[in-house]
């Protein structure tokens, strides 16, 4: 403003106005989608909050579940043969999950919360008995499915099915029922006995069998002792399906086939194992029989199954190949 220049009624207030003494004129003016806007960011900010605020309660809750389940677990079944693959179970799984983990979350969909409620207030019963009992077999896996469940909430179906595998691999670090395992391995233990009596016998040994015991020189041992061996089907089926899997993972029907053999392999490391006993006893005495069944017997069976099943793959890849490119020229040529 020049000095002597006389001042207007519309100069004092555009004064008025820059200096800020229009209240009216200093607030912020908003359009409607500029005001429809910043509602829905702060919307959409509380949401978040409240979100996070319901991880953060499942975290804790999954935390006080699945704690004391791990170390009853690992106390009850992991210091045990048959349960001895635990740990390499649970870290292999992990692995698998981060390795799969971007994949699944693209397909993530938060589901009704009704349904995630109903599955998760019967999987939470379940456990309550389960810990009340001290029963760790269905511990494991109601503690187990609760966890599947707050997952399923947080990613949806269709994750879960992209994560089937390492999922499904997770559940056999929970030992499963021994009244299963006994019912399932007792035919088998009886007639693995009978073999190994039969083939040493053909090479003139000393060696025979009545029931639940065979009679080996001076010494005696029991059919359910020798074939212990048959309780960790379980981990040999871990340790395979985990390798079948990276190995073969794109090609099902392949994997499927290879995963057929597991059984055969595991009745033969058992056969290696019961033979290896017998001929320790018989040469040693059943003290060294004894030391060797708790010491080495695990892992000489390991060592035979886990063999067996590079060696299948082996001898059997070649031969899928060239079934699998005729199929293929004979598709290509129909």
């Amino acid at each position: 403003m020049q000095p002597g220049r006389p001042i207007s009624i519309v100069g004092l207030f555009d004064c008025a106005r820059l200096a800020g003494m229009d209240a009216t004129v200093a607030q912020p003016q908003y359009s409607n989608k500029a005001w429809l806007r910043d509602v829905r960011v702060r919307a959409l900010g509380g949401r978040n909050a409240s979100h996070l605020l319901v991880r953060a309660a499942l975290l804790v809750g999954l935390t006080a579940v699945a704690l004391p389940t791990m170390l009853f677990v690992a106390r009850e079944s992991w210091s045990t043969e048959q349960g001895s693959h635990g740990p390499i179970v649970l870290f292999t799984g992990l692995w698998l999950l981060w390795r799969q983990w971007p994949s699944a979350r693209a397909l993530a969909f938060q589901p009704s919360g009704v349904k995630v409620a109903l599955l998760l207030a019967l999987s939470l019963s379940l456990y309550t008995f389960a810990r009340i009992t001290h029963i760790v077999e269905i511990e494991g896996y109601a503690m187990y499915l609760s966890l599947l469940v707050v997952l399923y909430s947080v990613v949806g179906q269709q994750a879960l099915r992209q994560l089937w595998f390492p999922l499904f691999y997770l559940a056999f670090i929970f030992p499963p029922p021994e009244s299963l395992i006994a019912a399932v391995t007792l035919p088998m233990k009886v007639e693995l006995s009978k073999a190994a009596v039969g083939l040493l016998h053909l090479f003139g040994y000393p060696i025979g069998g009545e029931g639940v015991k065979i009679y080996i020189g001076q010494y005696e041992l029991l059919v359910a002792a020798a074939c212990s061996g048959l309780n960790s089907i379980i981990s040999l089926t871990a340790i395979s399906l985990f390798y079948i899997y990276i190995r073969h993972q794109a090609e099902w029907r392949y994997a499927m086939l290879l995963g057929s053999l597991i059984i055969p392999v595991a009745l033969l490391a058992n056969f290696v194992r019961v033979l290896i006993l017998i001929m320790v006893t018989y040469y040693f005495g059943e003290s060294a029989a004894q030391g060797f069944l708790h010491n080495t017997a695990g892992v000489i069976m390991f060592t035979v199954a886990l063999a067996a099943i590079f060696l299948a793959d082996i001898a059997i890849r070649p031969w899928w190949l060239r079934v699998a490119g005729k199929r293929v020229d004979g598709s290509a040529s129909d």
